[in-house]
């Protein structure tokens, strides 16, 4: 896994905003229940996006992992590294789309390297915001649902969704999966050419 210190007693309910709309992956900030930041995601422009690599940070910028894509890969293979990924180190989980066809609700399984007996199961429809995943026994760890308003019920827009985490796992790695799945979406959508998916995003205020 990633850090201990993202491990938690308790259930926690992450807000997860993307900070740009134009380019998957561009940038992630995340907050807590008391709107204290907790991760943070940056790229520097679309240049970036060639590298095909993306790095979870803490609110001091220190990394805490980084996913890349793997290449040729023909299910969309990403792995993911401990810290700042150097050139020679080993990923220490693979996340992999189940299958090329059905794109818009394929599974996703993903692999952990030091622990050949834990693996895991996304399921659900990342563009629409509404994922689980679940361990080997079929129990849910994390959850990515749409964010709704409190105080109005209005229900908001993708760019603003929530991240639960289930106790004992680690919510850096969970952030990481959205990472890739933010990557694959974003392929998709751009295969797509848009066109399967209508906008819903009610007026809020910035």
């Amino acid at each position: 896994m990633a850090e201990d210190g993202y491990v938690f007693k308790e259930e926690i309910h992450l807000t997860v905003l993307k900070t740009s709309l134009f380019f998957a992956g561009d940038g992630f900030t995340v907050y807590d229940s008391n709107g204290q930041l907790v991760f943070r995601v940056d790229t520097y422009g679309p240049d970036s996006r060639d590298t095909h690599e993306l790095v979870l940070m803490d609110p001091n910028g220190r990394c805490l992992l980084t996913v890349r894509r793997k290449r040729p890969s023909l299910h969309q293979r990403w792995e993911g590294f401990k810290g700042e990924r150097m050139d020679g180190d080993k990923p220490i989980f693979s996340v992999k789309r189940a299958s090329i066809i059905g794109r818009s609700r394929a599974s996703v399984t993903v692999e952990v390297y030091d622990n050949p007996g834990e693996e895991y199961q996304i399921e659900g429809c990342f563009s629409q915001r509404c994922c689980t995943v679940f361990n080997v026994i079929k129990e849910s760890v994390a959850e990515i649902r749409r964010k709704v308003d409190p105080t109005t019920s209005v229900t908001l827009g993708k760019d603003v969704f929530s991240l639960s985490v289930k106790p004992g796992f680690d919510a850096s790695f969970a952030m990481g999966f959205v990472l890739v799945l933010d990557q694959i979406n974003g392929e998709d959508y751009v295969a797509n050419n848009a066109a399967t998916e209508p906008t819903v995003h009610p007026a809020t205020d910035d």
